[in-house]
């Protein structure tokens, strides 16, 4: 494997990772600078922490997806990157995905 190629690649993901959280900073320190009603600060703060949580139960879904896929493939015994170690990998992706839209479903009418 190449380390040199991942160097730059984790090195430009920490700096975008890095804008984005000083933007983010900015963005609610101008709304509470802003005198807006309280109320709508908690709103819109109780909305971003519940879009925070979603993001990361994707993620956690699809990433356990992903990870029961190259199960499979290691179970199966593949050694070669065919087309059909990469339809198990879409497929169990896209399972994952949709596994997040019904419990993020389940969870917006019970909340």
């Amino acid at each position: 494997m190449n380390f040199e190629l991942l160097i730059p690649i984790t090195f430009f993901v920490c700096i975008a990772y890095v804008i984005k959280v000083v933007v983010d900073a900015r963005t609610r320190r101008a709304l509470i600078g802003a005198n807006g009603s309280e109320e709508l600060v908690r709103s819109i703060m109780a909305g971003e922490d519940l879009r925070q949580r979603h993001s990361s139960l994707r993620w956690g879904i699809t990433l356990l997806a992903v990870g029961a896929g190259f199960g499979m493939i290691e179970a199966a015994g593949w050694q070669q990157l065919t087309p059909g170690v990469i339809a198990v990998l879409a497929g169990v992706t896209g399972l994952g995905n949709l596994a997040y839209y019904f419990i993020s479903r389940r969870m917006g009418a019970v909340a």
